[in-house]
């Protein structure tokens, strides 16, 4: 995994998380009122960088921060709709989407780089040029998946309409990630941690792409493929409670990297996988780092430009402006 200079990062022997306090209090709520900031993320790659983070909250008796883990972004972008989460994780192109459509929320922070990949059985497939005439299921025409893989099968000069078939029978991760491990599609595109399920299920299935890799390779960077977003009332009533915030983020996520067998013990504790041997081979294949928004501003607009010029309603219909970063 490409490997970023972040600023502040504390040393690995200086791990230990220490959580805060919130005392800011919500800026709708009265002066000197206890509030708590709820923080909407993703079960999967997203929960697990925070998971020692989630884990040292659950040790309070009366923490000020809650941290809800969801199963799809769309109930993450539920809780943005109705007010609920001060702070948000979704994918990148769904953060401007949400901005797009006038949601007041500000990206903060990439937390999650690429982790999706081709996996499959087919073991003719060696080169790039072995898909054409083969069959690739991917979840979900039109989505991030679908269209960063049509991306670079058209930058290794092969047309996704006419070279091969993409199919998009399976209509989640999962349901995807279940066919490929019992051997009904023989080739899919498909992401951390469910990649490491797949091969604990079936020994013949192996990774034939890295698409992360693929991706630096055509673009010169890694895939920012999660977002990270706070309230904008947040962040200017409160700026100095997001950097706090921030900074546990990134010492859990620099923790989980550096300890994978005991945050393996954590993942599974609060079930975002159900097998330790499985979450420690996740991993180091999950894209895990915290990386501000402000310090790579050029990288992320690279990216949501390929997905805007693909399908202009994958990033809400325009590119987002300058205010959507933070």
């Amino acid at each position: 995994m490409l490997k970023f200079k972040i600023m502040n990062r504390f040393s690995l022997l200086c791990l230990l998380l220490v959580i805060f306090p919130v005392s800011c209090g919500n800026p709708a709520g009265k002066k000197g009122q206890k509030t708590t900031l709820t923080i909407a993320t993703l079960r999967g790659p997203s929960s697990m960088g925070m998971i020692r983070l989630i884990d040292s909250l659950e040790q309070e008796a009366d923490p000020d921060i809650v941290v809800r883990m969801v199963n799809e972004p769309l109930q993450v972008r539920k809780m943005m709709l109705d007010g609920s989460a001060d702070l948000a994780v979704l994918p990148t192109t769904m953060a401007a989407i949400v901005y797009n459509k006038g949601l007041d929320y500000k990206l903060i922070a990439i937390p999650v780089w690429g982790t999706l990949y081709l996996f499959g059985e087919d073991t003719t497939v060696r080169q790039w040029d072995d898909l054409k005439n083969k069959k690739v299921h991917v979840m979900a025409r039109g989505m991030t998946p679908d269209v960063l893989f049509r991306y670079l099968l058209q930058k290794k000069g092969i047309d996704p309409e006419k070279d091969l078939t993409l199919d998009y029978r399976y209509p989640t991760h999962i349901d995807l990630a279940n066919a490929v491990a019992s051997g009904q599609a023989l080739l899919g595109v498909i992401s951390e941690p469910l990649v490491s399920q797949v091969m604990q299920k079936n020994k013949k299935v192996r990774m034939l792409f890295d698409l992360n890799r693929e991706w630096i390779s055509v673009q010169g960077a890694p895939i920012p493929q999660t977002a990270l977003l706070a309230k904008t009332g947040l962040l200017e009533d409160h700026p100095q409670k997001v950097e706090e915030i921030l900074a546990a983020c990134e010492r859990s996520s620099l923790w989980v990297n550096a300890n994978p067998r005991s945050a393996a013990t954590l993942i599974v504790k609060y079930n975002i996988l159900d097998d330790p041997r499985t979450a420690f081979q996740s991993i180091p294949g999950s894209g895990l780092e915290v990386v501000r928004a402000g310090l790579i501003m050029d990288q992320i607009r690279e990216y949501l430009y390929v997905f805007y010029t693909m399908n202009p309603e994958i990033t809400g219909g325009k590119m987002p402006d300058e205010n959507f970063y933070y």
